[in-house]
């Protein structure tokens, strides 16, 4: 069998470590690419330092000081918690970065003892429901008008996850 370099993709590894509020300029900037009205810093950083805010962050192993190629904001309060926000680079995607992220925080979860797990998803972002359904989601409910682009707006998907 002969391999074309260049038609051939290679599968990435990535490390996973817990966010701070230290990444809070890079996760702004990872967050500009996929969302009309992007968070800033200061109000990842804001999140991030309340007690009940979690998330981990990803970058590509074998590269040192690299920057985050994807990371996942989740809250927990009171048994329940919620997906805030999760964001993979575009060429970074297809990788399964996506798939660790959330297993990340389910996992920290079942650590918790959180009962259910929440999310709000664009209605026609097939990969991501797709991905969230594989993982035992189901949806819960709707919100019309929930995402804001320049070409106007899209309902969200209510999603939920029991954990026990």
């Amino acid at each position: 069998m002969i391999r074309i370099p260049f038609l051939t993709r290679r599968l990435r590894d990535y490390s996973l470590e817990p966010l701070s509020a230290n990444d809070s300029p890079a996760i702004a900037t990872l967050h500009q690419e996929d969302f009309h009205r992007p968070w800033t810093d200061g109000e990842f950083a804001s999140l991030l330092e309340q007690d009940t805010v979690f998330g981990f962050v990803a970058r590509e192993t074998g590269r040192r000081a690299q920057a985050p190629v994807g990371f996942v904001l989740a809250r927990l309060a009171a048994g329940e918690a919620e997906i805030l926000t999760i964001a993979v680079a575009r060429a970074h995607r297809r990788q399964g970065l996506g798939w660790k992220l959330m297993d990340a925080v389910l996992r920290e979860l079942h650590r918790e003892r959180a009962e259910a797990l929440f999310l709000e998803v664009d209605e026609h972002n097939a990969a991501a429901i797709a991905l969230y359904r594989r993982f035992g989601f189901s949806e819960v409910g709707k919100r019309p008008n929930y995402y804001q682009s320049a070409t106007g707006a899209s309902g969200a998907l209510v999603m939920r996850r029991d954990l026990r």
